[in-house]
């Protein structure tokens, strides 16, 4: 069959133009990306036969292979797809890989406990819609046992010297990654501990701008003299209604939010201001839920940015911006229980991190399947999956071997891959999650596998 030896695959697209020095380490990431790909959530020796195994630890050994060389020709790929769009949310966020049931591990650091393992920041660029275009960034470092408990000494330092510049450094590699796609809004989009007033004063070119939750009730230019206070007096520009999912304990309800939108004229922190740092004006975006279910606490988000808010209409846009961060923490997910990260045993710390670059564009193109077919079913498969792939995904699903004539839509496949993840589409059931789309994937594997066998002789 023509598509036996078929490279013109995703592995290929995301990791072909990757520069590690040697073409062979080049093709044996790309063989890893499409074999372990099948099967993310098993084990090394379950994914990979003998001579496989061998040859993907000898690579997650090799010093000359880093994060930076096996994410770079997919960060590549993902400027292209940003390139295509408006605006582009850049998201950022931390997460902490947990160790402690590897205590011969090397390398290791404690994390946000005592909890031994490392830290990854990263950054997902995502379409306003919630699409996931692609990682542009990852960073991982271990904190040393030493420097346990003295986060008391962090006004003494700069920012430079403080585990928060990683917030700083993201925006400082958005700025440096606009020239590759000069028409594309970028927003950097960041949680409460991107709260950081270097972050606010930074340099960055135009078409570059930030999004921040604030945490901090920071002294501002005005009569009430703080951000909370100064918010309150604003006039409330228009009303909006949030759906919140309900999970485990709680309960899904609709929330009624105020919104509220204002420039104000933020003061840096006392110590900053002794040494010379200036006041910035920044757009506030205050979401207050009204009348809140005895109970339950008012759901609030005050949203700092430097892009200009003075509408109704652009305050619901900048709030839906905010929302999409839940992506990146979607994608996390992903990463440690599809690709069950946490449960590798590398020996040391290099070799994960290396692992977790790999599976970090794994992870992406798992969520990216499924957040695709659900804001636009009515592509052609084909922009997921192979035509082996969807033919013998076809003839499982339907105990057939007569083919359609035409590829099925994007939508179709997806169900059909959920559903052999356990998926059971009842009429008022959600779409297909993360979950059920990487086990289908596992079972899509085999399915194709067998399908290529049984046809060989066409």
């Amino acid at each position: 069959m023509s598509d036996e030896n078929n490279d013109d695959d995703w592995a290929n697209d995301e990791f072909g133009a990757a520069q590690l020095g040697d073409a062979r380490l080049t093709q044996r990431l790309i063989a890893l990306a499409r074999q372990l790909s099948h099967a993310p959530q098993c084990s090394f020796p379950q994914s990979l036969d003998a001579a496989e195994l061998k040859a993907g630890y000898r690579f997650f050994d090799n010093p000359k292979v880093d994060a930076d060389g096996v994410l770079g020709p997919h960060i590549g790929q993902t400027l292209g797809r940003m390139r295509q769009v408006p605006i582009v949310l850049a998201v950022q966020d931390t997460t902490e890989f947990t160790l402690n049931h590897l205590p011969a591990t090397e390398g290791l650091g404690y994390g946000y406990s005592h909890d031994r393992g490392f830290m990854m920041h990263s950054m997902l660029a995502v379409t306003p819609e919630g699409l996931p275009l692609g990682v542009l960034g990852m960073k991982t470092w271990a904190r040393p046992a030493d420097e346990f408990g003295k986060k008391h000494s962090r006004k003494k330092r700069t920012i430079r010297d403080k585990e928060s510049v990683r917030w700083l450094e993201g925006l400082e590699h958005l700025s440096t990654l606009k020239g590759q796609c000069p028409e594309t809004h970028i927003v950097d989009v960041c949680d409460r501990e991107g709260d950081i007033y270097d972050v606010f004063v930074a340099e960055r070119p135009a078409g570059v701008d930030w999004l921040v939750r604030a945490s901090w009730n920071r002294g501002v230019a005005h009569p009430e003299k703080y951000l909370w206070e100064t918010m309150a007096t604003a006039p409330v520009v228009g009303h909006t209604e949030l759906q919140i999912p309900g999970s485990g304990r709680t309960i899904a309800r609709t929330v009624s939010l105020a919104l509220r939108c204002a420039p104000v004229r933020l003061h840096p922190p006392r110590y900053r201001r002794r040494k010379g740092v200036h006041d910035v004006e920044v757009f506030v975006v205050h979401a207050l839920e009204i009348e809140p279910p005895e109970g339950f606490e008012p759901l609030e988000w005050m949203l700092l940015t430097s892009v200009p808010t003075h509408t109704f209409e652009e305050a619901l846009e900048r709030l839906a911006w905010y929302a999409r961060r839940w992506t990146i923490e979607s994608w996390h997910r992903v990463l440690k229980s599809g690709c069950r990260v946490e449960a590798r045993q590398f020996g040391n710390l290099d070799r994960f991190v290396r692992a977790t670059a790999l599976f970090a564009v794994i992870s992406w193109r798992i969520l990216y399947a499924t957040l695709l077919a659900r804001l636009d079913g009515d592509l052609p498969c084909e922009v997921l999956l192979q035509s082996i792939e969807w033919r013998a995904l076809y003839c499982r699903v339907h105990s057939t071997t007569r083919l359609p004539t035409d590829p099925p839509s994007l939508s179709q496949v997806v169900q059909w891959i959920a559903r052999l993840g356990g998926y059971l589409a009842h009429k008022h059931d959600r779409p297909p999650g993360p979950t059920v789309i990487w086990r289908g994937f596992l079972a899509l594997h085999e399915v194709t596998v067998m399908y290529r066998i049984f046809r060989q002789n066409e």
